[in-house]
């Protein structure tokens, strides 16, 4: 499912329009990104919960030619599923 078929089916499950179930879906988004970026966690409890990780420099080595590369420290997004999710999924 992507951002335009979730859109879709928040508008038809929830009889409201195409345009209100963007604006919805965007802000839910938005609010996330806003929150990761100041470094604080997202939990939406029986789904799971969002954080940034950060990852130091690092030598690296090009695969192609085998040269040796650094890396730059970097800050990325980390998805822990939660346990109802778990659960349903698995039964």
């Amino acid at each position: 499912m992507n951002k335009s078929e979730l859109i879709k089916n928040l508008a038809e499950q929830s009889n409201v329009s195409l345009d209100e179930a963007t604006l919805v879906v965007n802000t839910f988004v938005d609010c996330m990104k806003e929150a990761l970026l100041a470094g604080d966690r997202v939990e939406i409890r029986g789904f799971g919960s969002f954080k940034v990780k950060e990852y130091g420099s690092y030598a690296g080595r090009n695969p192609r030619t085998g040269d040796r590369v650094e890396v730059s420290p970097k800050r990325l997004p980390f998805f822990r599923a939660g346990k109802e999710l778990k659960e349903f999924l698995n039964d």
